[in-house]
């Protein structure tokens, strides 16, 4: 399998990519997409251990519920702590909603795919 075929979509008048070749797609956007979320939890312990002063670990569980949509879990006292929280949760509601995109991208477009070669004019 070329390169270009793994990182672009076949178009509607290509066969659809073999089941290794599909899996080997699949698995670069679910490695993509987990990627995309360690760093910005990252991002989030970071900013929670460097605004809040909180621990390493309370930092990783705050950053890890509000990527998660949960909300936060210690009190937050600093108004740099409040403005990241704000900011990151902006942030992090944005790129839970790409990383899920990224991740089922394949599976939708094997799916329209395959009911378009269904149809007949592929």
């Amino acid at each position: 399998m070329t390169k270009q075929r793994l990182l672009h979509f076949e178009p509607r008048n290509q066969p659809l990519l073999s089941r290794r070749q599909f899996l080997s797609r699949l698995a670069g956007h679910i490695l993509s997409g987990t990627l995309l979320i360690l760093f910005s939890l990252g991002i989030g312990v970071l900013g929670y251990h460097l605004f809040e002063h909180l621990s390493w670990i309370d930092a990783l569980l705050n950053a890890s519920m509000i990527l998660g949509g949960m909300g936060p879990v210690n009190s937050l006292t600093t108004t740099g702590g409040k403005l990241f929280a704000s900011l990151y949760a902006l942030f992090s509601g944005i790129v839970f909603l790409v990383a899920a995109g990224l991740m089922v991208a394949p599976v939708v477009h094997r799916l329209l795919h395959r009911m378009h070669l269904d149809d007949g004019q592929g």
